[in-house]
């Protein structure tokens, strides 16, 4: 039976979101409903889709519950499959919820995700959420990618979800890659990565900051103007080639805009944020057949 929905569309640092309100989970979302929803022609459009519901009112909400984090970002890709985090998102998620009055940042706000609870407060760029805990390792894994004339290293970075980072040689390099078609990595993650191809600036380093530029592969979506997560997966791979000495600090450039990621000592171990905008473009509804 056709269900119409009110929506938000909002984004950050251009990647872009389809926000819907679901608080008790009465909603019937299904896979091919948030494609659609997502679809740039026949629906909204967008890269994905955050749906705001209470952790107590979906499964995966359990824990975030219990730690007394009262809603979920509930994310999916725009093909509709179900993913572990999107750090745009995060931003996005946290600015819907305190513009429609459902939380106050007057103290650092938590919200559930799949790769647990992650906690955002003001930032001079807008917010900054900490990611958690990370890895980087030395697994081998080649990438292939249009518009490379050979396949490259790639390094592996894991933020709650998986990241395969490849650094290229010049600006030039990275503005021919064709990303319309999927990077092609070898051997395949058992559940895919998102693939970001890095330029360092010349210099590097400036002012005890590290400076990066960046292009994304999203699984499950394609080329984005963004990644959150995969902004602080870039910095941290080329945090990791450059050895003893680097900055703890990095400015990234991505298609959309610029986003800063900082290192922090924590209680279990260093903890990587990310700061950056989140606008909310317009509101309406639409009915899903």
């Amino acid at each position: 039976m056709p269900q119409t929905v009110a929506f938000t569309k909002g984004h950050g640092t251009g990647n872009d979101f389809v926000v819907i309100a679901d608080p008790d989970g009465a909603l019937d979302l299904t896979d091919d409903h948030v494609a659609i929803l997502c679809d740039r022609r026949f629906g909204i459009g967008g890269d994905g889709l955050l749906r705001v519901i209470r952790s107590t009112s979906i499964d995966e909400g359990a824990a975030a519950a219990a730690s007394g984090a009262e809603w979920f970002m509930d994310y999916r890709n725009a093909d509709g499959s179900v993913a572990e985090m999107c750090g745009n998102g995060t931003r996005v998620f946290a600015k819907y919820l305190v513009d429609t009055g459902l939380a106050s940042l007057e103290e650092p706000l938590r919200i559930g995700t799949r790769a647990g609870v992650k906690t955002l407060t003001r930032s001079t760029l807008g917010f900054e959420v900490d990611l958690g805990r990370w890895d980087v390792d030395d697994d081998d894994v080649l990438v292939r990618a249009r518009g490379l004339s050979v396949p490259r290293p790639g390094q592996h970075a894991d933020l709650g979800n998986p990241h395969v980072v490849v650094a290229l040689s010049s600006v030039e390099e990275l503005q021919d890659l064709d990303l319309t078609v999927a990077p092609i990595l070898d051997p395949a993650p058992p559940a895919g990565a998102n693939v970001e191809f890095v330029v360092p600036e010349d210099p590097l380093v400036h002012d005890g900051v590290g400076r990066i530029r960046m292009r994304v592969f999203e699984r499950g979506v394609g080329e984005t103007l963004s990644c959150g997560t995969g902004v602080a997966a870039a910095a941290l791979a080329v945090r990791h080639w450059a050895g003893a000495g680097a900055p703890e600090q990095w400015s990234v450039d991505v298609p959309g805009g610029r986003l800063g990621v900082r290192l922090v000592p924590h209680a279990d171990g260093s903890h990587v944020l990310l700061s950056g905008p989140a606008a909310l473009v317009y509101t309406g509804e639409i009915t899903l057949a």
